[in-house]
């Protein structure tokens, strides 16, 4: 990341509740840029609210599916730069309710991309899909040309909103770049089906990790902090026509099994004899699904300045301090409730 490079850019972010959202929107306010978010649900458990940045960005509420309120706010505004990170995420919601899924991440992308085409300030569009968009592959660690084959809602969903970004460069030449992320972790994930949230929580109250799967499911794990550096690193990198229209994978290039990522959780917070029940019950999963992030490697000149390692350390620090603080409020609060009235 440049220093001082985003001062004073009015920046439009979708997603500001979800797990990346926050984060990235604490660097940017590091970095004094004019931050305008949208948002449609009020989650009072993301770190939007908890750590107060509803109160230092401006707010806008609605929906992506609102094309003329995303139209007046990219003028209105004079919205510089957008991340595009809005999307129903959950693939076991996704699986129960594909058409609302649909309309948020397919119909919600192209909104916002027709919107970014017929504004004239737009510089920048950076829109988050996911290694899953790639689906089931016989040549891995996936590479940015392989192509894409989303299978259930989730993935799909991603597929195309990956395809219509790159419609909108190609035919409308759009400065749109698309980021193609392994799984996510990091401080505030709160939904604790995942499996190291899940497993964390479990730790932390003395309990054996739960694995759904047969735990030999492989995967990328991306601490959510490497994350925003690669967001903005490639952001700032568009002013090089070259780079403008490109997908790019970002990965630590260290796939893991869900035990062995089980197992790093339990060795980070030495706790090596709980282990973990296996209960092989997940479906529609894709065995192996892994990233190649060496074009973000060489175009780019980025690499994860955290890793796993450090990021799990972390993230287990930002649990053990949550729940602490969760304990510590109820404690107030059963103590009131027994505090006897005044006569």
């Amino acid at each position: 990341m440049k220093k001082n490079y985003w001062k004073d850019k009015n920046v439009f972010i979708t997603g500001p509740t979800g797990l990346l959202g926050p984060w990235l929107i604490k660097e940017l306010l590091k970095q004094n840029a004019n931050i305008y978010v949208l948002i449609r649900d009020f989650v009072p458990k993301s770190l939007f609210y908890s750590d107060g940045l509803d109160k230092k960005v401006n707010v806008v509420i609605g929906d992506l599916l609102d094309i003329s309120l995303l139209q007046r706010i990219l003028n209105e505004f004079d919205i510089d730069s957008v991340f595009h990170l809005g999307a129903q995420a959950i693939v076991g919601i996704a699986n129960r309710g594909p058409i609302s899924t649909f309309k948020s991440n397919i119909q919600g992308s192209w909104n916002l991309l027709e919107a970014c085409r017929l504004s004239p300030w737009v510089k920048r569009i950076v829109v988050a899909s996911s290694d899953k968009a790639y689906g089931a592959q016989k040549v891995l660690p996936y590479k940015e040309d392989a192509p894409m084959m989303g299978r259930h809602p989730y993935d799909v969903s991603k597929s195309c909103t990956d395809l219509i970004s790159q419609t909108y460069f190609h035919t409308y030449k759009l400065p749109v770049c698309v980021t193609r992320c392994g799984n996510f972790f990091g401080g505030g994930d709160q939904h604790f089906n995942r499996v190291i949230p899940g497993t964390i929580k479990l730790v932390l109250n003395n309990q054996r990790p739960i694995i759904r799967s047969n735990g030999l499911f492989i995967r990328d794990y991306i601490y959510v902090r490497d994350v925003v550096d690669a967001y903005l690193t490639l952001a700032e990198k568009m002013e090089d026509e070259k780079i403008v229209g490109q997908c790019f994978n970002f990965s630590t290039d260290q796939p893991f099994n869900v035990i062995e990522i089980v197992d790093e959780i339990l060795d980070v917070m030495n706790v090596k004899h709980l282990k973990p029940i296996i209960q092989n019950r997940a479906s529609n999963e894709i065995p192996e699904q892994h990233l190649c992030s060496q074009k973000a490697r060489d175009l780019l000149g980025w690499k994860p300045k955290y890793g796993v390692k450090t990021g799990l350390r972390e993230t287990v620090e930002w649990y053990k301090k949550f729940f602490n603080q969760a304990h510590l409020a109820f404690a107030d609060n059963l103590s009131g409730f027994h505090k006897p009235l005044m006569k």
